[in-house]
């Protein structure tokens, strides 16, 4: 039996599949099923708490939106506001204009000092270019001289929201002297509420530190990153240094981000008043880190299994693989014709039934053997024999009705050569021998195609060789008769033209050996050789058989036309045999 298949092999295949693939299970499939749901669990947690940290920011966002509106909410501060948008400011009276200066400079940052401490500065620039700085504590804001705010990217954009509110993102205070603090800010257009014509644009700065406040009051991962975009993309802050990769990653919200050998898995939740999106990069490795002692503790007591189960196993499977090797020792000694080998039983188990069963079989196959062997050669004789006979009666059958043929054209002369001829033919096929040399055969198809001539005249021509290596190759009697029988009948008889019948055996080398090549071929009417039937069929079938019961690896191959003509070809190894004679006589 093949080792694959062998019955210590199927006994491992079972010992892993109750063992082994149960431990890879526990050793993979817990601790990956633990840190998924450590995974989604804080993923959950993580979500919940983005949740909490944009509101604060909302809120924030809020307090500087309500910054932005307080000009609204004073009428001496809109009037001011109103009396600089128009040539009236510059026409009025000097008290006209302290009081709308008073308003601008002293009422308005009344209102703005109750805001929080951490919204660093108000701007206020009216429409005729003045620009009024408000600070909500006791700081002096000392602005930068001719300064063109009209110019910057903030102030544009908040004409184009066209009162709405904008949210600006992180920038430095550079409209300030020495101030090196980095703000993001809320812009409006104020607007008359009767004309809608605009009056100054107001912007509320807040320190970007107080985002790293609202984050330091949620405890991350360690490894983990939170950071927070505005709605451009642009980072705002983050706890850690990202690069531009994985920033680009991060506002994109991809599935998966690696950096730096690390796998993050992003959670991000959007700030709905700016649009901005706090994002938290949850770092892998300290989950992993989580459940490397389940991976740990899994291995061991798989490695630990495994080493004692296989000693068990190897143990175990040795009583039982051992003795079955013992059988199949004896049974090839019995293969090699050794039927004295036996079993030695030991025990009363199984197996020992199995050995008494096999020590039994090997008695009765000898005396069966004994009993036998004649009986099933002298059948086989018989079958060969009952082949041969099968081929004879078709001939003479034929050859009869050729005579027939000379008698009614009243050639007596020809009957005459004809009958000597047939004789002759008589006298080898009536001859006791079963095996005859191949140049016997070719002479006796001579004379049958001799015969054979003397019907059909000038419409059949023969031409027969023998190479000279192959004469004194043995063959079964009558191998070649029925098959040249059939090209004669078959393929000349039906002709309307003159044929030529040709039999030749050559000797061919193919794969490092030598074969004997026997060819029979015509150039009559030829025939189909998927139908093949009536008589035809039978004779080819009955030289086929006795060619398989006479030689091994022996080959017969039929190719024939219609109009054509028909082929035979036999290929007789000669390994099969005396292949030692003709090369000797190669060799001379």
């Amino acid at each position: 039996m093949h080792p694959a298949y062998s019955l210590r092999f199927r006994l491992m295949i079972f010992y892993l599949l109750i063992f082994l693939v149960p431990a890879i299970i526990m050793m993979t499939a817990m601790p990956f099923y633990f840190q998924q749901s450590l995974s989604t669990e804080t993923q959950t947690l993580t979500e919940g708490t983005l949740s909490s940290i944009a509101r604060n920011i909302e809120t924030y966002l809020d307090d500087l939106n309500r910054l932005t509106i307080i000009p609204y909410l004073n009428d001496e501060v809109m009037r001011a506001l109103k009396l600089k948008a128009g040539d009236n400011y510059y026409n009025a009276d000097l008290y006209t204009k302290l009081i709308a200066d008073r308003a601008l400079t002293t009422t308005l940052p009344l209102f703005m000092q109750n805001s929080r401490t951490d919204i660093l500065a108000t701007i206020l620039v009216a429409s005729d270019g003045t620009t009024f700085m408000f600070s909500t504590g006791s700081e002096i804001l000392e602005p930068v001289p001719d300064y063109p705010f009209v110019e910057q990217g903030w102030y544009q954009k908040a004409l184009e929201a066209d009162g709405d509110v904008v949210f600006i993102s992180s920038h430095p205070q550079d409209y300030l002297r020495s101030s090196f603090n980095l703000v993001f800010s809320v812009a409006r257009l104020i607007k008359d509420p009767d004309t809608h014509r605009p009056l100054g644009v107001i912007m509320a700065d807040a320190d970007t530190s107080v985002l790293a406040r609202i984050v330091s009051d949620i405890n991350f991962n360690v490894s983990s990153i939170i950071c927070i975009f505005d709605n451009e993309n642009k980072l705002l802050y983050s706890s850690k240094p990202l690069s531009t990769e994985l920033q680009q990653q991060a506002w994109e919200n991809a599935t998966t981000i690696r950096s730096n050998g690390d796998l993050y898995v992003p959670v991000s939740e959007v700030i709905a008043p700016a649009q901005w999106k706090v994002v938290v990069l949850l770092s892998n490795s300290e989950i992993l880190a989580k459940t490397r002692w389940l991976y740990l503790t899994g291995i061991l007591f798989a490695v630990g299994g495994l080493l004692l189960t296989f000693l068990l196993f190897f143990i175990l499977s040795r009583g039982i693989v051992h003795p079955f090797q013992e059988m199949m020792a004896v049974m090839k000694q019995v293969q090699t014709g050794n039927l004295q080998a036996r079993f030695v039983v030991t025990g009363n188990d199984e197996i020992s039934e199995l050995g008494k069963a096999l020590n039994m079989m090997i008695e009765r196959l000898n005396h069966l053997i004994e009993r036998e062997y004649k009986a099933v050669i002298s059948q086989r004789n018989a079958e060969y024999r009952t082949l041969q006979s099968q081929i004879q009666p078709h001939f003479l059958y034929n050859t009869l009705n050729g005579f027939i043929g000379l008698n009614r054209l009243r050639d007596s002369a020809g009957l005459e050569k004809a009958i000597f001829a047939l004789s002759g033919m008589l006298h080898y096929t009536l001859e006791g021998d079963e095996w005859v040399i191949l140049d016997d055969e070719f002479a006796f198809v001579q004379k049958y195609c001799d015969l054979q001539r003397i019907r059909f005249w000038d419409r059949l021509t023969a031409d027969i060789y023998c190479d000279t290596a192959l004469k004194g190759l043995k063959v079964p009697k009558l191998l070649l008769q029925p098959l040249v029988e059939n090209a004669i009948i078959h393929g000349v008889e039906p002709a309307g033209h003159p044929c030529t019948l040709t039999v030749k055996a050559e000797l061919k080398s193919k794969d490092d050996s030598l074969w004997a090549r026997i060819t029979v071929q015509d150039n009559g009417t030829g025939f189909n050789p998927e139908s093949l039937e009536g008589k035809a069929g039978l004779g080819l079938a009955n030289v086929r058989e006795r060619l398989n019961i006479a030689f091994r690896n022996a080959t017969f191959s039929v190719s024939s036309q219609v109009d054509s003509g028909t082929q035979i070809v036999i290929e007789i190894p000669l390994k099969s045999v005396d292949e030692l004679a003709v090369r000797a006589y190669l060799n001379e």
